[in-house]
């Protein structure tokens, strides 16, 4: 074994039993969730998505649904006769909100602006789930360069005996450093930190475990009416709504209307009349234009209503499944305590008998290696049981 390998592992197994057996400190998860949201390349592109919602509802807001416009217009003889005909024309004209289309921008606004928050709050809880999955993959990888270590120096009490079981450790402990040093990578790909000496077991989801039923919805499970992922599907169905209602109320161009102002003299030596005017522009209305983007809009709809009730589905199965999961893993680690309690026994007597000359080497030695295989699978089973209820809040769209 390569030296400086034992002081390292012994700093692995106390890290390891700091996950579990320290109080509660800062929230690794929560405070490395933050540094890879100030990485994620989209954070930044959400933040444009607020300036375009922010935009949008100002337009809706606005006295008209566009700017004004400015028109200048000249008539003059000279190319011709030369009498010094004249006219000047000037025109402000602004187009006008038809019936219920400010309205309905309004809400069409008001839901693209829930849509930025939606995704934000979903893209961090996906951001998250790669950070739990991240966490719980050091921490079993540690507990697994332990074992590996532990199995190499139980080998090596007797060289004679088990030189073939040394060697085998050895290889078993660096393919299990080479792996936790790739999962420390995953790590600080998406956090840009250094992988934490010490990770939490999350706190069981204070909604959904176990089941409650739903006052609200019958169709979905309580605890994920706060869904990010639900939020965003709903959001998508309102603004589909809201683009339906905005084509239904805009079935022609915007109508204008525009103040004239006419200044003209017949010859040269006639004096400059003034005239003023308003002029009102009403175009007609295009039934097929109108028809096409009615039915593209409620085609819309139509499949985000489809996509949410989807989304209802495929997240009530899989609360469903990580809580059968969290449940099979606590009985598991229930059994593996048993065994550990078990081995440690067996062991003992084992000792005993050994000093006493009851038994031999070889007899010890297993006793020894099923003790630290049970303690071994009990450490797993904790950090097992620590991944399910972190899968189990991802599930139920919890953060960190």
């Amino acid at each position: 074994m390569k030296p400086g390998y034992k002081s390292r592992c012994l700093l692995v197994c106390a890290c390891m039993g700091a996950l579990f057996s320290l109080p509660a400190q800062a929230n690794v998860l929560a405070d490395a969730l933050e540094h890879a949201w100030a990485r994620h390349p989209q954070a930044n592109a959400l933040e444009a998505r607020t300036g375009e919602a922010a935009a949008r509802a100002e337009i809706a807001r606005g006295l008209t649904p566009g700017p004004a416009a400015l028109s200048l217009g000249l008539l003059d003889d000279r190319i011709g006769s030369r009498h010094g005909k004249q006219e000047w024309e000037v025109e402000l004209a602004t187009p006008l909100w038809l019936p219920g289309q400010k309205a309905a921008l309004a809400g069409e606004a008001a839901r693209l602006a829930e849509q930025v928050e939606a995704k934000r709050a979903a893209l961090r809880l996906e951001l998250a789930g790669e950070l739990r999955a991240a966490a719980w993959a050091l921490t079993t990888l540690e507990s697994d360069v332990l074992r590996r270590y532990r199995t190499g120096d139980l080998a090596r009490i007797d060289a004679n005996l088990a030189r073939n079981e040394t060697l085998s450790a050895q290889t078993d402990s660096l393919q299990a450093d080479a792996a936790l040093r790739q999962a420390e990578g995953v790590w600080r790909n998406l956090t840009g930190m250094a992988a934490p000496a010490r990770i939490e077991a999350e706190a069981l989801p204070k909604l959904g475990y176990p089941p409650e039923p739903s006052a609200k919805d019958a169709s979905i499970d309580a605890s994920l009416l706060q869904h990010p992922e639900l939020a965003a599907a709903l959001n998508a169905e309102q603004i589909a709504q809201a683009r339906l209602n905005l084509a239904r109320t805009t079935r022609r161009d915007a109508p204008e209307i525009g103040l004239r102002l006419q200044r003209e003299r017949s010859d040269s030596s006639a004096a400059f009349g003034h005239a003023i005017g308003i002029q009102l522009t009403l175009p007609f209305s295009s039934g097929p234009r109108l028809r096409h983007e009615t039915a593209a809009a409620r085609a819309n709809l139509l499949q985000a209503t489809a996509e949410q009730a989807l989304t209802r589905q495929r997240l009530d199965l899989g609360v469903a499944q990580a809580r059968r999961e969290l449940a099979l893993i606590e009985q598991q680690g229930d059994i593996a305590g048993i065994q550990r309690e078990l081995t440690a026994d067996t062991l003992a007597l084992a000792e005993t008998a050994f000093r006493l000359g009851e038994s031999d080497l070889a007899g010890l030695l297993r006793a020894r290696a099923a003790a630290f295989e049970a303690e071994a699978r009990l450490s797993r089973q904790k950090a097992a049981r620590g991944q399910a209820i972190s899968q189990l809040k991802q599930a139920l769209g919890q953060m960190p």
